[in-house]
């Protein structure tokens, strides 16, 4: 059974295409007769958050932009500059004053740090495995990976820890591939959720592991400095598959290891 999270609709030619986006491994796409209302094309894939280049899954998918005939065209950074200094006076401050003149350059830095991982491929990272481990078959476990994130409702930051493990099948990873698989997703406009599930999926995909688990502990800004003002509230999210979902002896060890990280 699949579970609907959201809708993205494009428009072509008076056409309408709906992404409905699935926490599941297939999703359909249809384009609607505008006039009769029935599906004029429609087919079924399987969904891979991880493509390199793809938006992630609150976006709209790149297959989905094509059929539609959308083209993504990014600002110049002459034109995210020029942005910085429209937010500068609707905020009340002279874009022009000495303090404030090079900030735009600044700000347009930082973001492309900070969204670096648009640009980047989790599944090129994890590329190269290897299979001589000289019969390991236990749980690979990386604790503590700074998480350095943004939250996408109000591009506040969302900073914390990633506790990731594996159960090797027959192959396993350099160590610091799986640090920059998290490194990547966090690098973008991001939901924990959806982050913690992205990171899963990216170690299923590409080393077809017995079972994956992530837990995510994170503090979120768009809610300790602004709204609700919780500054001591700790967002905690969870992914387990496989045997880490099957077997309660291991998802608790997993659980346990955290506890002492």
């Amino acid at each position: 059974k699949s579970r609907r999270e959201g809708l993205n609709t494009v428009k072509r030619r008076g056409a309408k295409t709906e992404d409905f986006r699935l926490r599941v491994k297939k999703i359909r796409f249809c384009i609607l007769d505008p006039e009769t209302g029935t599906t004029a094309l429609s087919y079924t894939r399987r969904t891979d958050p991880t493509t390199k280049g793809s938006m992630g899954m609150d976006a709209v998918t790149p297959e989905a932009a094509r059929l539609a005939g959308v083209t993504n065209s990014k600002p110049t950074r002459e034109e995210a500059e020029e942005a910085v200094r429209t937010l500068i006076a609707w905020a009340g401050d002279d874009p022009a004053r000495e303090g404030l003149i090079d900030t735009p350059k600044r700000v347009v830095k930082a973001w492309s740090e900070w969204f670096s991982g648009y640009e980047a491929d989790p599944m090129a990272a994890l590329g190269k495995t290897f299979e001589d481990v000289q019969g390991y078959d236990d749980m690979v476990m990386l604790t503590n990976i700074d998480v350095e994130s943004h939250c996408e409702h109000h591009l506040a930051p969302i900073l914390g820890v990633a506790h990731v493990a594996y159960l090797p099948r027959k192959a396993v990873v350099g160590i610091s591939k799986i640090a920059r698989v998290v490194e990547i997703f966090s690098k973008r406009m991001q939901t924990q959720e959806t982050m913690t599930a992205q990171i899963a999926d990216a170690l299923t995909e590409a080393m077809q592991p017995l079972g994956v688990a992530v837990l995510i502990d994170a503090k979120h800004q768009c809610m300790t400095t602004r709204g609700v003002h919780h500054p001591n509230v700790s967002t905690i999210t969870t992914t387990f598959t496989g045997e880490f979902k099957t077997d309660p002896a291991l998802k608790d060890r997993f659980i346990r290891m955290v506890e002492r990280a």
